[in-house]
């Protein structure tokens, strides 16, 4: 594993919040809806969300009288998301590529591409392997990521933004095996601009489907947008996978 991944300082920044999580919430949350009406969980059934962040989808989940547990590698969102826990609500710092709780779980969530993001394959591998650990024999996992043959040909590759006084420069550019994109915060609070960089892998389905297998995971529904669309690979702008635990 990398010293200091560039995750790490990142997803912590409150930059990072900014840029990202403060966008759509509605989106968000018409999409859970969506998802829990297609895979109707039993009342009070147990869920995990990996990389669940300040914990906006956990909490929503929350709201449905689910038992949702929420993990994340950023101590600051965890310390955030820890204000809404509740007696079905429940949020740890923790690392997805190391063990959880296992044969715990009736669902597993890993919502709008919190996944890619290692210097390794077998990083990557071992985070499925906690994923498909912690569900439970017959369980489901949810994956919810980029399609990449979307990403590539919808790229735009320089913008600006700017939210409450603060200016985001975002270049963004790929090559054959991942997508990478810099960052340029300007704020009148900061003594200089500072610099993040993002680099997130390119998983086809098939590579999915791989490392879906290889930790007894099988993909049984591909959807291609948070409508439910079917999923096409040159049109989908998501890859949504739905996995059962043989």
């Amino acid at each position: 594993m990398e010293n200091n991944p560039w995750f790490k300082d990142w997803f912590n920044s409150p930059y990072y919040h900014q840029l990202y999580f403060n966008r759509d919430e509605q989106e968000a949350a018409t999409f859970i809806d969506a998802l829990i009406d297609y895979l109707k969980p039993l009342p009070g059934a147990s869920m995990l969300d990996v990389a669940c962040g300040k914990g906006r989808h956990a909490y929503h989940l929350a709201q449905k009288g689910f038992d949702v547990t929420g993990i994340d590698l950023s101590e600051d969102s965890i310390k955030e998301a820890l204000l809404q826990e509740s007696e079905n609500l429940h949020f740890y710092t923790h690392d997805m590529r190391l063990p959880f709780w296992i044969n715990y779980f009736n669902y597993a969530f890993n919502f709008f591409t919190s996944f890619g993001y290692f210097a390794t394959r077998r990083e990557h591998d071992n985070s499925i392997r906690t994923i498909a650990q912690s569900v439970k024999p017959g369980g489901c996992f949810v994956m919810d990521y980029l399609n990449v043959h979307y990403a590539e040909d919808h790229l735009i590759h320089q913008f600006d933004k700017e939210i409450d006084g603060v200016n985001y420069f975002i270049t963004k550019w790929f090559d054959e095996t991942h997508f990478y994109k810099k960052i340029t915060v300007e704020d009148e609070a900061l003594h200089e601009p500072l610099i993040y960089r993002e680099k997130v892998a390119k998983f086809s389905l098939g590579d999915f489907t791989e490392m879906f297998a290889y930790q007894g995971l099988q993909i049984q529904e591909v959807f291609g947008d948070y409508t439910f669309g079917k999923y096409d690979v040159k049109k989908s702008p998501r890859l949504i996978m739905i996995a059962r635990k043989k």
